[in-house]
């Protein structure tokens, strides 16, 4: 597919803030190719940059979609949270957006165990289980099942290693990075001025911080797995 196909526009990204960003003195000299410029002390990226890699990563995950290939997203900064799951649920890929339990990845034996816990609560709740226990005794299952919602529901069907993770915050989320590089999971990753892209199998350069950055994004790699599952379809 070539890049018009995902309707990456300059002047899109440059509403969304995407070219922004951080200040110079915090720079990783390795993000100096994605730098056009300094402007009142802030870094900023390159828009020719972000298109050529956006592209990049939508014919990526296009193709991997059309192969029947599996997603997660991974986001957990305030600002990012609900963007990662409206972008996950719209694309049916796996995400995490309040917090990256460390082994999430590399432990699967301890994430499984969770996870079956969180659907046996589950369970147990929709069938009227815990209204018939004592009542503190059901207080603090139904604690132990929001806190598993609240951290698990991303993955909650989620029975093997996604194919291709997108990484919204490479600073934030340095544990699933080292996870994903352990398990040899490639990864996309939005990178600000302030990272390291040599960590991302495709680095896309991009202001990490605002929400508008981050939904031009989520919203061109949403449409290019929902895009590459479409075409599955057709050719079969």
């Amino acid at each position: 597919m070539k890049q018009k196909s995902w309707n990456i526009h300059s002047e899109e990204m440059m509403e969304a803030g995407v070219h922004f960003g951080h200040q110079a003195r915090k720079w990783n000299p390795k993000m100096a190719s994605y730098i056009s410029t300094e402007r009142k002390g802030i870094h900023i990226i390159n828009p020719t940059q972000t298109a050529r890699f956006s592209s990049e990563a939508c014919d990526s995950v296009a193709n991997a979609a059309s192969k029947g290939k599996q997603f997660s997203i991974v986001g957990t900064e305030y600002q990012a949270a609900d963007l990662v799951a409206s972008a996950a649920t719209k694309a049916r890929c796996h995400y995490v957006n309040r917090k990256w339990l460390g082994g999430m990845s590399t432990n699967r034996s301890t994430t499984e165990t969770r996870l079956q816990r969180f659907k046996d609560l589950e369970n147990k709740e929709d069938t009227g289980v815990l209204n018939r226990l004592p009542k503190k005794e059901a207080a603090n299952l139904k604690r132990q099942l929001a806190q598993l919602q609240k951290y698990l529901g991303g993955i909650k069907y989620m029975t093997s290693l996604p194919d291709i993770v997108t990484i919204v915050d490479q600073q934030k989320e340095s544990t699933a990075i080292q996870e994903c590089i352990t398990l040899g999971i490639p990864t996309i990753c939005l990178v600000d001025t302030d990272c390291d892209p040599d960590l991302a199998d495709i680095p896309i350069p991009a202001n990490d911080d605002a929400r508008a950055s981050i939904r031009w994004i989520l919203d061109k790699l949403t449409l290019a797995i929902r895009e590459g599952r479409y075409n599955s379809i057709k050719m079969e």
